[in-house]
C-alpha cells in the first residue's frame, strides 16, 4: 500500500517507486517539491519529495490505495538506532571512497599506458638537450618515471560519486492519520471548500481526465484529456460551494482570462443529491 506522509495538511511522497504508480496507474499527477542534489539553485527541473492536492491524497486514501501517515517523535531508543545507521552510512562512503579510489588509478594507470609512445618521445628530446649541456643529471627510465606519476596520483574526497538515497532502509516510527477527521496534520476534514473541491475532482477523475492544480491560471484546477506531458489543459475549473455568492467581477475576469489562454472556464458546483453541476463560460465582449 502506498504511504503518504502528511504534515500540517501537506501530503507528501518520498518513494520513487509510490511516485511513479501514482501517475501510471491511478493517473494523477502531483507536484515534484524537492531540489535535485547536482542542481540544488534552480526551480526548472525538481525532483522528489512529489506532493499531492488534499483532493488526490484523500482519493487515494478512499480507493484503498493508500493510507495516510505521520512520523511520530523519536525515542531515546530510536535515537540511539538513528546513530548506528549514522555511522554505518558513514562506513559505507568510506568503503565506497576507497573503491572509487583504486578504480581512478587503475583508470591513470590505463592512461598512462596508452601515452607510453609520447613519453618515450618526450624523453628522447630531452636526453639530445641534455648531451648538449654540460654536467646534467641523467633522466630518470621509463618505470621510475612511471612510478613517479603514479605516486603524485591524488584523489580527492571532493571527486567522489555520492549516492543519494531516496528512502530510508529503516523508517523511523509512523501512526496512521484518520483523514475522516479534522485533525492538525489534515485539517480539510469536514470543510465545505473541501468538500465542493473534492467531489468535483473525483468526478472529473472519474470521467478520464487528469486534474492538476490550476493556481497558476487562477482556478481550482485544471482539466486536461490526457497526460499532461502530453497535453494542453482543456479547461480551467473554478469550484463554488453551494450557497457561496460569486461576485460578476471575478466571472468576468475568469472568462476573459479562459479565453486569452484558449481554454474554457467551468463554473462547478454540486446539487443536493451530490450531482456535480458544470456551467462553461466564454467571454465574447460587448457590444
Amino acid at each position: 500500500m502506498l504511504r503518504i506522509h502528511v504534515l500540517a495538511g501537506q501530503a507528501l511522497v518520498w518513494r520513487s517507486e509510490d511516485a511513479r504508480e501514482i501517475r501510471e496507474r491511478h493517473r494523477l499527477v502531483g507536484t515534484l517539491v524537492g531540489a535535485l542534489a547536482r542542481t540544488p539553485r534552480q526551480n526548472v527541473r525538481l525532483g522528489l519529495p512529489l506532493q499531492l492536492l488534499p483532493e488526490e491524497a484523500r482519493l487515494l486514501a478512499e480507493m484503498g490505495a493508500a493510507v495516510l501517515v505521520r512520523s511520530t517523535d523519536a525515542q531515546p531508543q530510536e535515537q540511539s538506532a538513528q546513530a548506528s545507521e549514522a555511522q554505518l552510512y558513514e562506513q559505507g562512503l568510506e568503503k565506497s571512497y576507497q573503491q572509487q579510489r583504486c578504480m581512478a588509478a587503475q583508470e591513470r594507470r590505463a592512461q598512462l599506458a596508452n601515452l607510453a609512445e609520447r613519453i618515450a618521445q618526450g624523453r628522447a628530446r630531452k636526453q639530445q638537450q641534455q648531451r648538449k649541456l654540460p654536467d646534467t643529471a641523467p633522466l630518470p627510465g621509463p618505470a621510475e618515471e612511471r612510478e613517479h606519476l603514479e605516486s603524485a596520483f591524488v584523489f580527492p574526497h571532493e571527486s567522489m560519486m555520492v549516492q543519494l538515497p531516496t528512502a530510508r532502509p529503516c523508517p523511523g516510527q509512523e501512526e496512521q492519520v484518520d483523514w475522516t477527521q479534522p485533525s492538525w496534520d489534515w485539517p480539510h476534514a469536514g470543510h465545505q471548500e473541501h468538500e465542493t473541491r473534492y467531489c468535483v475532482f473525483r468526478d472529473l477523475w472519474g470521467r478520464g481526465y487528469y486534474v492538476t492544480s490550476g493556481s497558476k491560471f487562477g482556478g481550482d484546477f485544471l482539466v486536461y484529456p490526457g497526460d499532461p506531458m502530453r497535453f494542453h489543459a482543456h479547461y480551467i475549473a473554478l469550484c463554488c460551494p453551494p450557497g457561496a455568492s460569486l461576485p460578476l467581477c471575478d466571472v468576468v475576469a475568469a472568462a476573459r482570462l479562459g479565453t486569452s489562454v484558449k481554454k474554457t472556464v467551468l463554473l462547478c458546483s454540486t446539487g443536493e443529491d451530490g450531482v456535480v453541476i458544470y456551467t462553461s463560460l466564454q467571454w465574447s465582449g460587448l457590444q
